[in-house]
């Protein structure tokens, strides 16, 4: 075994892949960026090694770098983990020069998989069911409208190194496929140093399922069941599940067998994912495979027992697997839920800045609930808008789905993140939501559900008053401190009074409250009552109730006259004031948000790469006026309507932070 490896990357999976080596005893050799040098995955590592400035292409990789690194410390082996090396094959070419064990699949596979065009191909000529489409290379978009039209529409535009849903463009029509070639060959040279460009049709209403293999140098190759990871947005995974509620035992086979007959047909050794698109008809397409380890890995390793980085280490040191595809049940429900650093209410923008407060629930495994959280960050450190978005992968594991989704609500609940745009809202959202519970899902489904974006959560009528029930007993324990504070009076809680009006989601609540220890007993003017319990005092960020018996748990945030509350994904600002001032506020007016329709505001912080238009001209509504890139991807800003530019206050190169003014119209 071996005794040193280096992790040629960075964040949760840097800090997940040592995790498993420091259990293993095995000695582990951090790089880091610039911009990285206090990050956590440096800080668990035994070691760590400088590899460069903050951009990924002149770092993470640059495989010269990488390799000095791996000399310097005298590694024994390299474990990629997903992106950035991890499917370059010049990288597994430069190991295998150096004597240094690659802890992933044979090169001959990498570059025989991790080309899209090259493992449809192979994939066809195994027997496996291939999503139709054009293979070649692409020379520029009239030749992808072209060949767009002989497809059909829609088409999925496609980088062919491409992963991490970056140089992916769906086209309905010509103008479409032209910037979605020019926009997919940009992302991809940025992103992968290779701007090779497909088309396929694009299979709608499909679900997306994948299969986790796992094979060892001496033949035998496993299948490890099925991720359902059909919650996707911009063909970025966003939920993931395993099993899938949709397949049944007859295609999960037929799925397996197939994934691993690709794998054994390309000489596939180290944990692998082979993705499929599947049809309201259990029909399924291949659609790519990876040749690493995939994002959504734990959710497989918390329904099967198996740790998938340490077979990759086991298979890459030489050794047989230990288990045989007998052994290798489906032992209750995972989900995953990716947490990033975008804001939802801004259309999922990339989000940069400190985390001032980062406190994810705690980590737990039993018999009937296991809470895990991947995480390569901490509180007080910077997100950086050189790298990917995702902050964290927030896991549950129960016995049935029902009580694993229950189990996520609750863990979102009490995730706690401040100081970044974040996108926990939209995951509670998902997770109440009728489709998703009953399973009936697509890979349209964010599309579908949230047309015009993600405006936030509405609670019903009796989720409001739980809430405002909560509320109103946290502001009698608020006010029975103050009044401590104050020094006012022995009996103290004779000073704070019993009638109160609850103000939020737009509904004022007249309650009456009637205390006890610990809880205390609320009553609402039609008569309605909820008994409160909870430990909540003020200065707590987090207050865990019990409504009528059952959970609800609370982001709190202080403001005058009340609290502003988070809960299931709804924000909401609740104020607690006596009738007589509640009577008097009603009557205040409501301040109005200022006129920015005339102006372009940088919606993310980021990098002008084009400005289409200039000052004085007409522009249509959908028109593209520029291009801004943030952490990798670029965003194109539209017109939403018909105007005159009238001034351009930004430049190409121009680096710009949120609501910085791009232009003017008149």
């Amino acid at each position: 075994m071996f005794k040193k490896i280096l992790i040629a990357n960075r964040g949760e999976i840097a800090c997940r892949v040592i995790k498993t080596a420091r259990r293993m005893g095995i000695a582990t050799v951090a790089v880091y960026s610039d911009a990285d040098a206090d990050a956590l995955h440096v800080r668990m590592a035994d070691e760590a090694v400088h590899i460069g400035p903050p951009p990924a292409n002149q770092s993470y990789i640059v495989i010269d770098r990488i390799m000095a690194a791996i000399r310097e410390t005298g590694a024994e082996a390299v474990h990629p983990g997903y992106g950035f090396l991890s499917e370059n094959p010049k990288f597994a070419e430069a190991l295998e020069a150096e004597g240094v064990a690659f802890i992933g699949p044979p090169r001959g596979a990498i570059e025989a998989m991790g080309d899209k065009i090259t493992s449809k191909k192979l994939a066809a000529e195994a027997g496996v069911s291939t999503v139709p489409g054009y293979m070649g290379l692409i020379g520029d978009a009239d030749e992808a409208v072209k060949i767009s039209r002989e497809i059909g529409y829609p088409v999925m535009i496609k980088a062919s190194a491409g992963g991490g849903g970056k140089g992916m463009r769906i086209a309905w029509n010509d103008a479409e496929a032209r910037e979605g070639f020019q926009s997919s060959k940009n992302e991809a040279a940025s992103s992968f140093g290779d701007d090779r460009i497909f088309i396929e049709k694009f299979v709608t209403q499909p679900r997306h399922i994948e299969i986790q293999v796992l094979a060892d140098s001496h033949g035998t190759c496993l299948w490890l069941n099925e991720r359902e990871c059909s919650i996707q947005r911009r063909n970025q995974k966003v939920i993931e599940e395993a099993p899938s509620p949709f397949l049944d035992a007859a295609t999960r086979k037929a799925m397996g067998e197939q994934a691993c007959a690709l794998a054994q047909a390309v000489g596939y050794a180290s944990a692998g994912t082979v993705e499929f698109i599947v049809d309201g008809a259990k029909n399924f397409y291949f659609l790519e495979m990876n040749t690493r380890l995939q994002v959504e890995h734990p959710v497989t390793e918390l329904i099967t027992g198996i740790d998938l980085v340490e077979q990759m280490i086991r298979v890459a040191a030489g050794e047989r697997l230990s288990f045989g595809q007998t052994d290798l049940g489906i032992n209750g429900w995972a989900i995953e839920s990716r947490l990033y650093a975008e804001d939802p209410y801004r259309n999922f923008l990339p989000s940069i800045g400190r985390l001032t407060r980062y406190r994810p629930p705690a980590e737990m495994a039993g018999p009937d609930l296991a809470v895990r959280n991947d995480t390569g960050v901490y509180e007080g450190g910077e997100i950086q808008m050189y790298y990917d978005p995702m902050i964290a992968k927030l896991c549950t594991w129960a016995p049935t789905r029902g009580a694993a989704i229950e189990a996520m609500r609750v863990a979102l609940d009490t995730f706690e993140v401040e100081g970044i745009g974040h996108n926990l809202p939209f995951l509670s959202a998902v997770m109440d939501h009728d489709r998703f519970v009953s399973g009936e899902i697509t890979t349209a489904f964010i599309a579908e559900e949230y047309p015009e974006g993600f405006e936030g959560v509405t609670l019903d009528e009796a989720a409001l008053r739980r809430v405002a029930a909560s509320a109103a007993a946290m502001h009698r324990v608020a006010e029975i401190r103050r009044t401590r504070v104050s020094g006012r009076m022995d009996n103290h809680e004779r000073k704070v009074g019993r009638d109160w009006v609850v103000s939020l989601g737009g509904n004022a609540y007249p309650v009456a409250i009637d205390a006890e220890p610990g809880a205390a007993t609320v009553t609402f003017a039609d008569g309605a009552r909820h008994r409160v319990e909870g430990d909540w005092v003020p200065g707590m960020s987090l207050a865990s109730m019990r409504v009528d018996g059952a959970p609800l748990v609370m982001k709190v945030g202080k403001i005058p006259g009340g609290f502003r509350l988070r809960t299931r994904g709804a924000e909401i600002k609740a104020t607690v004031r006596t009738p007589r001032v509640a009577e008097l506020a009603a009557l205040m007016p409501e301040k109005l948000p200022p006129d920015t329709s005339r102006l372009l505001l940088c919606p993310m912080p980021g990098l002008i790469v084009k400005i289409d238009v200039a000052a004085g001209d007409e522009v249509q509504e959908g028109q593209a006026l520029c291009t801004v890139e943030a952490m990798k991807m670029e965003n194109i800003l539209r017109a939403e309507r018909k105007g005159v530019v009238a001034r351009v206050n930004a430049s190409t190169g121009d680096s710009l932070g949120v609501d910085e003014v791009i232009m003017e119209f008149e």
